[in-house]
């Protein structure tokens, strides 16, 4: 059995696609429905059952997946990086994976492989290198990538990277993440934008170095997160902390650039005062150092964010109805 935590969610139901490609279904999806659509990405997928997260842990620590988990790919959080609960997103996302990551270990042969992220790495002034060892030296900007960062630390502290998987995912798009509201990546959100009144809106720098629009980030489709997470369920000698990126750091004007060009419309961008609120929190530049990746063996090639962004409108948002947000 392979348990996918955060299972219909964005990377997760993404991730199962993929598994169910290979013939694999004996797969246990795990997550939090509750009232929102996100069951709609579980349509057409193949799995032997579904468990609520509540549920789960404690029938995991009952033994009852004892002895019968080849693989957990642990997903499941909460994402929110504007949430202001701390003790929430600690209970949830830090001391939930410290749970699972324990139960892994003390079942041989079960593989972990855990979603951390790129928000770890805070202003980006110590690089974007995943080198275990520099770990102690980040300061995330929010609670949510304080939370991530937590288990990345206790990881390294109990010696975990010698038999686990962790993940730092970047900006990751594509189908799958309609659910995400406000969380949901800038390509959504900007082919709203377009269908509602033909402008993308993307937020004013506040320094000097960066121009508006300019700022940069790493983009990553889904599908191409996906084929690197999976390349350490093939490799399970494989372990450490990893970045997942494109290894391309690409501006929100390249971005908004690539979206109209899928649609066949003329660039019409406008630049919109970014929040107070996000001022102190906002990351200007991120990139994925993918040395460590590729010396594991993981020489995947990942889409151009151009071809991506065309993939993405034309092969499902075309299909569904956009909606608007207010700059990014």
């Amino acid at each position: 059995m392979i348990i996918v935590t955060g299972g219909a969610g964005f990377i997760g139901s993404r991730l199962i696609r993929a598994l169910n490609r290979r013939g694999r279904t004996e797969i246990l999806v795990v997550d939090h429905l509750g009232r929102t659509e996100k069951w709609r990405n579980l349509n057409g997928l193949e799995f032997v059952d579904y468990l609520d997260r509540g549920a789960f842990l404690p029938l995991l620590e009952a033994g009852r997946f004892d002895s019968r988990a080849e693989a957990v790919f642990h997903l499941g959080a909460c994402s929110k990086t504007t949430e202001t609960d701390a003790a929430y997103l600690l209970e949830n996302n830090y001391r939930y994976t410290l749970r699972l990551a324990q139960w892994s270990l003390k079942n041989p042969g079960c593989r972990f492989v855990y979603a951390s992220s790129a928000a770890t790495y805070g202003d980006g002034s110590q690089g974007y290198g995943d080198d275990e060892s520099g770990l102690g030296r980040l300061r995330p900007l929010n609670a949510y990538a304080f939370s991530k960062h937590l288990f990345d630390l206790a990881a390294r502290r109990e010696g975990w990277f010698q038999r686990i998987v962790g993940l730092k995912y970047f900006n990751v798009f594509g189908p799958n993440e309609g659910h995400k509201g406000r969380m949901r990546s800038v390509v959504h959100k900007a082919f709203g934008q377009v269908r509602k009144d033909g402008v993308i809106r993307l937020f004013k720098s506040d320094r000097p170095e960066f121009k508006d629009g300019e700022q940069t980030r790493d983009f990553v489709y889904v599908d191409d997160a996906v084929a690197a997470t999976l390349f350490f369920l093939d490799r399970p000698g494989v372990c450490g902390l990893f970045n997942v990126g494109s290894g391309r750091a690409r501006t929100w004007n390249d971005l908004a650039r690539a979206v109209f060009a899928a649609l066949g419309l003329r660039p019409r961008i406008e630049y919109i005062p970014m929040p107070e609120t996000l001022r102190s929190n906002y990351q200007y530049s991120t990139c994925a150092e993918l040395t460590k990746l590729h010396r594991a063996g993981c020489d995947f090639q990942c889409r151009s964010l151009e071809a991506a962004v065309e993939e993405y409108l034309k092969g499902h948002l075309l299909a569904e109805k956009g909606e608007e947000d207010d700059g990014f």
